[in-house]
Protein backbone atom coordinates (compact mmCIF):
# COMPACT_ATOMS: atom_id res chain seq x y z
CA UNK A 1 0.00 0.00 0.00
CA UNK A 2 1.47 3.31 -1.09
CA UNK A 3 0.81 6.45 0.96
CA UNK A 4 0.31 9.72 -0.89
CA UNK A 5 0.80 13.26 0.30
CA UNK A 6 -2.01 15.57 1.31
CA UNK A 7 -3.07 18.57 -0.69
CA UNK A 8 -1.44 21.92 -0.08
CA UNK A 9 -1.94 23.17 3.47
CA UNK A 10 -1.51 19.86 5.25
CA UNK A 11 1.32 17.39 5.74
CA UNK A 12 -1.02 14.44 6.20
CA UNK A 13 -0.37 11.34 4.15
CA UNK A 14 -3.18 9.27 2.64
CA UNK A 15 -3.62 5.56 1.96
CA UNK A 16 -6.06 3.54 -0.14
CA UNK A 17 -8.97 2.25 1.93
CA UNK A 18 -8.80 -1.28 0.63
CA UNK A 19 -10.59 -1.73 -2.68
CA UNK A 20 -13.22 0.99 -2.10
CA UNK A 21 -11.44 3.66 -4.12
CA UNK A 22 -11.32 5.95 -1.08
CA UNK A 23 -8.16 7.78 -0.13
CA UNK A 24 -8.12 8.21 3.65
CA UNK A 25 -5.77 9.96 6.04
CA UNK A 26 -3.44 7.41 7.60
CA UNK A 27 -4.22 9.04 10.96
CA UNK A 28 -7.95 9.01 11.61
CA UNK A 29 -10.05 10.20 14.54
CA UNK A 30 -11.26 7.64 17.09
CA UNK A 31 -14.56 8.93 18.46
CA UNK A 32 -15.08 6.80 21.58
CA UNK A 33 -13.67 9.38 24.00
CA UNK A 34 -15.97 12.18 22.86
CA UNK A 35 -18.97 10.02 23.73
CA UNK A 36 -18.22 10.42 27.44
CA UNK A 37 -17.21 6.90 28.46
CA UNK A 38 -13.63 8.02 29.19
CA UNK A 39 -14.59 10.85 31.50
CA UNK A 40 -16.43 14.15 31.33
CA UNK A 41 -16.48 15.84 27.95
CA UNK A 42 -17.29 19.32 26.70
CA UNK A 43 -19.22 18.95 23.46
CA UNK A 44 -18.22 22.36 22.13
CA UNK A 45 -14.58 21.52 22.81
CA UNK A 46 -15.03 18.17 21.06
CA UNK A 47 -16.41 19.91 17.97
CA UNK A 48 -13.46 22.31 17.97
CA UNK A 49 -11.09 19.34 18.23
CA UNK A 50 -12.77 17.58 15.32
CA UNK A 51 -12.64 20.70 13.16
CA UNK A 52 -8.97 21.16 14.06
CA UNK A 53 -8.34 17.58 12.93
CA UNK A 54 -10.21 18.17 9.66
CA UNK A 55 -8.27 21.40 9.08
CA UNK A 56 -5.06 19.40 9.42
CA UNK A 57 -5.93 16.72 6.90
CA UNK A 58 -7.77 14.08 8.95
CA UNK A 59 -10.62 12.83 6.76
CA UNK A 60 -11.67 9.60 8.52
CA UNK A 61 -13.68 9.42 11.76
CA UNK A 62 -14.75 6.27 13.57
CA UNK A 63 -17.68 6.19 15.97
CA UNK A 64 -20.48 3.87 17.14
CA UNK A 65 -23.94 3.87 18.64
CA UNK A 66 -22.33 2.37 21.75
CA UNK A 67 -20.12 5.41 22.34
CA UNK A 68 -22.23 7.35 24.80
CA UNK A 69 -25.52 5.85 23.56
CA UNK A 70 -25.14 7.74 20.29
CA UNK A 71 -23.65 10.89 21.80
CA UNK A 72 -20.37 10.53 19.91
CA UNK A 73 -22.32 10.38 16.64
CA UNK A 74 -24.30 13.49 17.59
CA UNK A 75 -21.14 15.49 18.32
CA UNK A 76 -19.54 14.35 15.07
CA UNK A 77 -22.72 15.34 13.25
CA UNK A 78 -22.44 18.84 14.74
CA UNK A 79 -18.85 19.07 13.46
CA UNK A 80 -19.83 17.85 9.99
CA UNK A 81 -22.51 20.53 9.73
CA UNK A 82 -19.91 23.20 10.47
CA UNK A 83 -17.24 21.79 8.16
CA UNK A 84 -16.88 23.43 4.74
CA UNK A 85 -13.86 21.54 3.41
CA UNK A 86 -13.19 18.26 1.63
CA UNK A 87 -15.03 14.98 2.13
CA UNK A 88 -14.94 13.45 5.62
CA UNK A 89 -15.51 9.69 5.73
CA UNK A 90 -17.47 8.58 8.78
CA UNK A 91 -17.53 4.99 9.98
CA UNK A 92 -20.07 3.93 12.58
CA UNK A 93 -21.20 0.65 14.14
CA UNK A 94 -24.25 -1.26 15.35
CA UNK A 95 -23.91 -3.43 18.43
CA UNK A 96 -25.48 -6.92 18.45
CA UNK A 97 -28.79 -7.63 20.14
CA UNK A 98 -26.84 -9.89 22.53
CA UNK A 99 -23.15 -9.33 23.26
CA UNK A 100 -21.07 -12.52 23.05
CA UNK A 101 -19.50 -13.94 26.18
CA UNK A 102 -15.81 -12.94 26.00
CA UNK A 103 -14.91 -16.44 27.21
CA UNK A 104 -16.92 -18.19 24.48
CA UNK A 105 -14.60 -19.21 21.61
CA UNK A 106 -17.47 -19.80 19.18
CA UNK A 107 -20.46 -17.59 20.06
CA UNK A 108 -23.62 -17.80 18.00
CA UNK A 109 -23.66 -15.19 15.25
CA UNK A 110 -26.83 -15.88 13.32
CA UNK A 111 -29.67 -13.75 14.61
CA UNK A 112 -27.45 -11.30 16.49
CA UNK A 113 -27.98 -8.60 13.83
CA UNK A 114 -31.57 -9.12 12.63
CA UNK A 115 -33.14 -7.04 9.88
CA UNK A 116 -35.26 -4.87 12.19
CA UNK A 117 -32.27 -4.17 14.43
CA UNK A 118 -29.92 -3.15 11.64
CA UNK A 119 -32.50 -0.93 9.98
CA UNK A 120 -33.30 0.77 13.29
CA UNK A 121 -29.60 1.40 13.91
CA UNK A 122 -28.96 2.74 10.42
CA UNK A 123 -31.86 5.20 10.62
CA UNK A 124 -30.77 6.36 14.09
CA UNK A 125 -27.17 6.87 12.97
CA UNK A 126 -28.25 8.76 9.86
CA UNK A 127 -30.26 11.10 12.06
CA UNK A 128 -27.58 11.69 14.67
CA UNK A 129 -24.85 12.26 12.08
CA UNK A 130 -27.10 14.38 9.89
CA UNK A 131 -26.14 12.63 6.66
CA UNK A 132 -28.12 10.98 3.86
CA UNK A 133 -25.84 7.94 3.58
CA UNK A 134 -23.44 6.24 5.97
CA UNK A 135 -19.99 5.88 4.44
CA UNK A 136 -19.05 2.75 6.40
CA UNK A 137 -21.43 0.72 8.55
CA UNK A 138 -19.71 -1.85 10.76
CA UNK A 139 -20.95 -4.75 12.85
CA UNK A 140 -19.70 -4.09 16.38
CA UNK A 141 -18.32 -7.45 17.55
CA UNK A 142 -17.59 -9.99 14.85
CA UNK A 143 -17.53 -13.74 15.45
CA UNK A 144 -15.72 -16.75 14.01
CA UNK A 145 -18.89 -17.97 12.24
CA UNK A 146 -19.84 -14.61 10.76
CA UNK A 147 -18.54 -15.52 7.32
CA UNK A 148 -21.01 -18.41 6.95
CA UNK A 149 -23.98 -17.28 9.07
CA UNK A 150 -24.92 -14.52 6.67
CA UNK A 151 -28.39 -13.25 7.57
CA UNK A 152 -26.85 -9.87 8.46
CA UNK A 153 -25.36 -9.49 4.98
CA UNK A 154 -28.74 -9.78 3.25
CA UNK A 155 -30.03 -6.76 5.14
CA UNK A 156 -26.89 -4.70 4.70
CA UNK A 157 -26.81 -5.42 0.96
CA UNK A 158 -30.42 -4.23 0.75
CA UNK A 159 -29.47 -1.07 2.61
CA UNK A 160 -26.65 -0.47 0.15
CA UNK A 161 -29.06 -0.79 -2.77
CA UNK A 162 -31.46 1.57 -0.99
CA UNK A 163 -28.67 4.15 -0.70
CA UNK A 164 -28.61 4.18 3.11
CA UNK A 165 -25.04 2.88 3.42
CA UNK A 166 -22.06 2.83 1.08
CA UNK A 167 -19.63 0.22 2.44
CA UNK A 168 -19.86 -2.63 4.97
CA UNK A 169 -17.25 -3.40 7.62
CA UNK A 170 -16.81 -5.42 10.79
CA UNK A 171 -15.14 -4.67 14.11
CA UNK A 172 -13.37 -7.69 15.58
CA UNK A 173 -13.67 -8.82 19.17
CA UNK A 174 -10.88 -7.66 21.46
CA UNK A 175 -7.83 -9.96 21.38
CA UNK A 176 -9.39 -12.19 18.68
CA UNK A 177 -7.91 -11.01 15.35
CA UNK A 178 -7.88 -14.59 14.08
CA UNK A 179 -11.69 -14.45 13.89
CA UNK A 180 -11.44 -12.08 10.93
CA UNK A 181 -9.09 -14.17 8.82
CA UNK A 182 -11.72 -16.18 6.92
CA UNK A 183 -13.74 -13.08 6.04
CA UNK A 184 -10.55 -11.29 4.97
CA UNK A 185 -9.51 -14.14 2.69
CA UNK A 186 -12.97 -14.09 1.12
CA UNK A 187 -13.02 -10.30 0.79
CA UNK A 188 -16.46 -10.52 2.39
CA UNK A 189 -16.57 -6.91 3.58
CA UNK A 190 -14.76 -3.70 2.74
CA UNK A 191 -12.95 -3.34 6.05
CA UNK A 192 -12.06 -4.91 9.37
CA UNK A 193 -11.31 -2.99 12.55
CA UNK A 194 -8.87 -4.59 14.99
CA UNK A 195 -6.81 -3.77 18.08
CA UNK A 196 -3.21 -3.44 16.93
CA UNK A 197 -0.33 -1.95 18.88
CA UNK A 198 3.10 -2.80 20.31
CA UNK A 199 1.52 -5.09 22.90
CA UNK A 200 -1.29 -6.48 20.75
CA UNK A 201 0.78 -7.75 17.82
CA UNK A 202 -1.22 -10.85 16.91
CA UNK A 203 -2.86 -9.34 13.76
CA UNK A 204 0.53 -9.61 12.04
CA UNK A 205 0.38 -13.40 12.00
CA UNK A 206 -2.58 -14.03 9.69
CA UNK A 207 -5.08 -11.18 9.55
CA UNK A 208 -2.90 -8.54 7.90
CA UNK A 209 -1.63 -10.90 5.17
CA UNK A 210 -5.18 -12.10 4.46
CA UNK A 211 -6.48 -8.54 4.27
CA UNK A 212 -3.67 -7.50 1.96
CA UNK A 213 -4.41 -10.41 -0.41
CA UNK A 214 -8.09 -9.50 -0.81
CA UNK A 215 -7.87 -5.71 -0.65
CA UNK A 216 -9.69 -5.56 2.68
CA UNK A 217 -8.98 -2.29 4.50
CA UNK A 218 -7.62 -2.56 8.04
CA UNK A 219 -8.64 0.02 10.64
CA UNK A 220 -6.14 -0.18 13.53
CA UNK A 221 -7.71 0.84 16.82
CA UNK A 222 -6.13 1.41 20.25
CA UNK A 223 -2.64 2.15 18.82
CA UNK A 224 -1.67 3.76 22.13
CA UNK A 225 -3.12 0.92 24.26
CA UNK A 226 -5.81 3.13 25.80
CA UNK A 227 -3.19 5.61 26.96
CA UNK A 228 -0.42 3.39 28.33
CA UNK A 229 1.77 3.71 25.23
CA UNK A 230 1.78 7.48 25.42
CA UNK A 231 4.54 6.77 27.92
CA UNK A 232 3.71 9.25 30.68
CA UNK A 233 2.10 6.97 33.28
CA UNK A 234 3.67 6.78 36.73
CA UNK A 235 2.71 4.66 39.77
CA UNK A 236 0.07 7.12 41.01
CA UNK A 237 -1.52 7.75 37.58
CA UNK A 238 -4.33 5.27 38.21
CA UNK A 239 -5.54 7.32 41.18
CA UNK A 240 -6.17 10.21 38.77
CA UNK A 241 -8.35 8.19 36.39
CA UNK A 242 -11.96 9.28 36.75
CA UNK A 243 -13.90 6.64 38.76
CA UNK A 244 -16.35 4.81 36.52
CA UNK A 245 -14.49 5.76 33.35
CA UNK A 246 -13.47 3.16 30.79
CA UNK A 247 -9.80 3.62 31.65
CA UNK A 248 -10.47 3.24 35.40
CA UNK A 249 -12.34 0.00 34.75
CA UNK A 250 -9.86 -1.51 32.30
CA UNK A 251 -6.73 -1.04 34.42
CA UNK A 252 -8.23 -1.98 37.79
CA UNK A 253 -6.61 -4.30 40.31
CA UNK A 254 -3.12 -5.50 39.43
CA UNK A 255 -3.60 -4.68 35.75
CA UNK A 256 -2.16 -1.19 36.13
CA UNK A 257 1.01 -2.33 37.91
CA UNK A 258 1.54 -5.14 35.38
CA UNK A 259 1.15 -2.63 32.55
CA UNK A 260 3.72 -0.31 34.15
CA UNK A 261 6.20 -3.15 34.46
CA UNK A 262 5.85 -4.03 30.80
CA UNK A 263 6.07 -0.39 29.77
CA UNK A 264 9.44 -0.03 31.46
CA UNK A 265 10.80 -3.04 29.56
CA UNK A 266 9.43 -1.66 26.30
CA UNK A 267 10.89 1.80 26.93
CA UNK A 268 14.34 0.30 27.43
CA UNK A 269 14.26 -1.03 23.86
CA UNK A 270 12.66 2.08 22.35
CA UNK A 271 14.87 4.80 23.89
CA UNK A 272 17.82 4.40 21.47
CA UNK A 273 15.52 4.94 18.48
CA UNK A 274 12.72 7.36 19.39
CA UNK A 275 12.29 10.46 21.51
CA UNK A 276 9.07 9.14 23.04
CA UNK A 277 7.15 5.93 23.49
CA UNK A 278 4.15 7.53 21.82
CA UNK A 279 6.16 8.15 18.65
CA UNK A 280 7.36 4.56 18.61
CA UNK A 281 3.83 3.28 19.15
CA UNK A 282 2.32 5.27 16.30
CA UNK A 283 5.16 4.54 13.89
CA UNK A 284 5.01 0.83 14.72
CA UNK A 285 1.42 0.57 13.50
CA UNK A 286 1.99 2.85 10.51
CA UNK A 287 4.97 0.72 9.44
CA UNK A 288 2.58 -2.08 8.39
CA UNK A 289 1.31 -1.33 4.91
CA UNK A 290 -1.79 -3.52 5.27
CA UNK A 291 -3.12 -0.85 7.64
CA UNK A 292 -5.24 1.77 5.90
CA UNK A 293 -5.88 4.04 8.87
CA UNK A 294 -4.93 4.29 12.55
CA UNK A 295 -7.60 5.74 14.85
CA UNK A 296 -6.21 7.06 18.15
CA UNK A 297 -8.70 8.73 20.47
CA UNK A 298 -8.24 12.49 20.69
CA UNK A 299 -10.02 14.92 23.03
CA UNK A 300 -8.06 18.14 22.45
CA UNK A 301 -6.35 19.94 19.54
CA UNK A 302 -3.04 19.28 21.29
CA UNK A 303 -3.67 15.54 21.19
CA UNK A 304 -4.53 15.83 17.49
CA UNK A 305 -1.24 17.61 16.86
CA UNK A 306 0.67 15.00 18.86
CA UNK A 307 -0.67 12.18 16.70
CA UNK A 308 -0.73 13.68 13.22
CA UNK A 309 2.92 14.74 13.40
CA UNK A 310 3.81 11.09 12.83
CA UNK A 311 2.21 11.14 9.38
CA UNK A 312 5.46 12.12 7.72
CA UNK A 313 6.65 8.90 6.11
CA UNK A 314 9.12 8.17 8.89
CA UNK A 315 9.73 4.47 9.31
CA UNK A 316 10.28 2.01 12.12
CA UNK A 317 13.85 0.64 12.38
CA UNK A 318 14.27 -3.00 11.40
CA UNK A 319 16.50 -3.55 14.44
CA UNK A 320 13.77 -2.38 16.79
CA UNK A 321 11.11 -4.27 14.86
CA UNK A 322 13.05 -7.48 15.47
CA UNK A 323 12.80 -6.86 19.24
CA UNK A 324 9.05 -6.31 19.29
CA UNK A 325 7.89 -9.96 19.54
CA UNK A 326 9.24 -10.20 23.09
CA UNK A 327 6.83 -7.45 24.11
CA UNK A 328 3.73 -9.12 22.64
CA UNK A 329 1.03 -9.36 25.29
CA UNK A 330 -2.36 -10.91 24.57
CA UNK A 331 -4.97 -9.93 27.14
CA UNK A 332 -8.50 -8.63 27.33
CA UNK A 333 -8.84 -5.65 29.61
CA UNK A 334 -12.44 -5.15 28.52
CA UNK A 335 -13.62 -8.15 30.52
Amino acid sequence: MRATRATKGSDMRYRPFGRTGWSVSEIGFGGWQIGGAWGKVDDAASVRTLLHAFDNGVNFVDTAELYGAGHSETVIGDALRQWRGNKIYVATKAQPTVWPNPDDPAPQFRGRFPDWHLRKNVEASLGRLGVERLDLFQLHSWGPMGHCELDWLETLNDLRVEGKIDQIGVSLRDNHPEEGVAAARLGLVASQQVIFNMFEQHPIDALLPAARSSGTAIIARVPLDSGSLVGNWVPDSYARFEPGSQQHQMFRGDRFSETLRRLEALKADVVPYFASLAEAAMRYVLAHDAVSVVIPGMKTPEEVDMNIRYSDGGGFPDELLSLMPRHAWIRNFYQ
